[in-house]
């Protein structure tokens, strides 16, 4: 099968489209045909080498974690079915003709690809810091980063619960966040302002999904470290305030399905560049420059 792959830690030019063996299912196990793999930041850290302690990889190494397609293969046991369209996360890189899979769930065919696969890492984040902050119905969350992946499903799974949303952002995407039920608030300097002009009720609790260095001035606003949560701001170590990098236990078809709900009841998914596999170096690139305007995807097959 082609699969983009990596033997050394680098940046995107270490990437090259090879041929490998594709994977066989153990028991339990379900390979996916991918027609879709996406792309997020956590791709080109880990390629850099930022997430290993180690020189060099463990081997040939294929990128990705999420994954759309098509059941082509199960193990004894499996809970699918050959045809079966599914997405999720990728036990063995999605970046990928064929990939083995973690945890995935059926898609809806009101999905399509590039939706499916855009859910599952900003969907896990989003709800799962949702989670860590407490937000309930009536109160007020201020998020950082509002118009991005993450952001996008956090601002609309909050107001969902009931909480009123006051999210920062550039100005050409003010209207798309107040379109997704939120106070738009201008990113940058005098923020905090702008956010106390914005509504006469204090701040509950702030999800920081941008990483631009407004944790002091949210700390200050909020008069608490107690609910402010970043995924994206290390600075959070040295302010002892909360840094959510997630992990392999939200990566489960029960969270997919609690997505999926969302999805339902109207989330709006933000799509930006869908790549070739073969240049998924481009898509990585990218993804780095911060700027992506919606979901990079790879269109595998």
């Amino acid at each position: 099968m082609r699969a983009i792959t990596f033997a050394e830690y680098g940046g995107p030019e270490v990437l090259r489209l090879s041929e490998v063996p594709a994977p066989e299912p153990g028991p339990g196990q379900v390979r996916v045909a991918v027609r879709a793999a996406g792309v997020n930041p956590i791709d080109w850290k880990i390629l850099s080498g930022g997430m290993s302690e180690d020189k060099k990889p463990d081997g040939e190494q294929i990128p990705g974690l999420e994954v759309a397609g098509v059941v082509d293969a199960v193990g004894d046991g499996a809970a699918f079915t050959v045809g079966d369209e599914v997405f999720g996360w990728s036990a063995t890189g999605a970046y990928a003709e064929y990939a083995l899979t973690k945890a995935v769930t059926r898609k809806p065919s009101s999905l399509s690809w590039a939706d499916a696969v855009a859910l599952p890492v900003a969907g896990e984040t989003a709800l799962r810091v949702l989670g860590l902050l407490g937000v309930k119905s009536g109160e007020v969350l201020l998020i950082h980063g509002a118009s991005g992946a993450v952001g996008r499903v956090a601002t609309q799974a909050a107001v969902a619960l009931g909480a009123t949303v006051l999210g920062t952002a550039g100005q050409r995407s003010l209207d798309d966040v107040k379109a997704l039920g939120a106070i738009p608030i201008l990113y940058g300097d005098g923020w905090p302002e702008r956010v106390r002009q914005a509504t006469d009720r204090p701040v509950d609790a702030v999800f920081d999904a941008s990483g631009h260095g407004v944790l002091p001035d949210s700390v200050e606003l909020l008069g608490s470290k107690e609910r402010v949560v970043t995924i994206a701001d290390p600075a959070a170590f040295q302010l002892g305030l909360t840094f959510s990098a997630g992990g392999e236990d939200g990566q489960s078809a029960e969270v997919l399905n609690t997505i999926l709900e969302h999805v339902q009841r109207g989330l709006r998914i933000a799509h930006g560049k869908s790549y070739p596999l073969a240049d998924a170096a481009e898509a990585l690139r990218e993804s780095q420059d911060g700027h992506p305007g919606g979901k990079i995807t790879l269109a595998v097959s």
